[in-house]
């Protein structure tokens, strides 16, 4: 898999309140970042990407050929603090964004307003408390929440404040998520090349948009984001390999080329997005 990344230009996820300072990089063939909002590789597939290869992966099937040039992502936005509470609940790491269950426990629910029908899913944010400074990625929807609010784990909360305490003040921003390895892309089971459901996995940032190509790159189609965090291609992606496009948050891009569709299977990529913002 052959994989090309871009990097950032001006931040497109309201919900981040980002500044852009500074960006290096260039989008493959000079082509400009999509901002519509949303591995392992089949043989002979390939991705293509100017950046950072980094982010971990879910198992999958197939195998492929992986080259990725890489550069260093530069500083480029400054996220905007929010301010809130937190509580917490028994939260294993599955929820609204539709992730698997993790033993890692340095996880959130957000509030129904920023969850802004999933967009930060799989984003990670830095949450200071009145005893303490952590680190957690999101991955669910607390309905219950007021603007601002997180509903963190037990294993989180108890890292910021007494458990006993059940609710306290904090502020978070959002922060790149410590991953390794490059993407990685979760087929929904029931996809098929007539209806195809992606979710993009082991991101830095949040995903901003998602699109497919068919031709070889030559024009891209946006696959809408559901609720439940995954890109949805009702019409399908049809049979033959296909390339995806990955816009984050940054309009950092990566686009993976040759995916073939498979059912409830995680496929990796070959790159991942720069740290940017570290």
């Amino acid at each position: 898999m052959r994989s090309i990344v871009g990097t950032c230009i001006t931040p497109l996820m309201g919900f981040l309140g980002l500044a852009v300072i500074a960006c290096t990089g260039a989008n493959p063939e000079g082509e400009s970042a999509s901002s519509t909002s949303g591995l392992t590789v089949p043989s002979g597939s390939s991705a293509s990407s100017t950046g950072l290869t980094d982010s971990d992966s879910g198992s999958g099937s197939g195998s492929g050929s992986e080259t990725a040039s890489e550069t260093a992502g530069e500083p480029c936005g400054e996220a905007a603090e929010h301010g809130g509470e937190a509580t917490y609940y028994g939260a294993d790491g599955t929820g609204n964004c539709s992730f698997d269950a993790s033993a890692d426990r340095m996880i959130a629910a957000i509030n129904d307003v920023d969850y802004a029908g999933s967009a930060p899913c799989g984003a990670c944010v830095e949450v200071t408390g009145p005893d303490g400074v952590i680190r957690v990625r999101i991955v669910d929807r607390c309905p219950g929440c007021a603007v601002g609010d997180l509903d963190l784990s037990p294993e989180a909360f108890e890292m910021i404040a007494p458990v006993e305490l059940g609710r306290v003040d904090i502020s978070w921003h959002f922060v790149p998520c410590a991953v390794e390895g490059p993407l990685a892309y979760r087929f929904k089971e029931g996809s098929s090349q007539w209806w195809t459901a992606l979710q993009v996995r082991n991101h830095r940032h949040a995903i901003a948009s998602l699109e497919y190509s068919v031709d070889g790159g030559d024009t891209f189609i946006p696959i809408k984001r559901e609720n439940y965090n995954y890109f949805v291609a009702p019409e399908g992606v049809g049979a033959e390999p296909f390339d995806l496009r990955v816009t984050d948050v940054y309009e950092q891009v990566v686009i993976d080329e040759g995916l073939v569709v498979g059912d409830g299977i995680v496929v990796e990529g070959a790159a991942n997005s720069p740290v940017c913002g570290e």
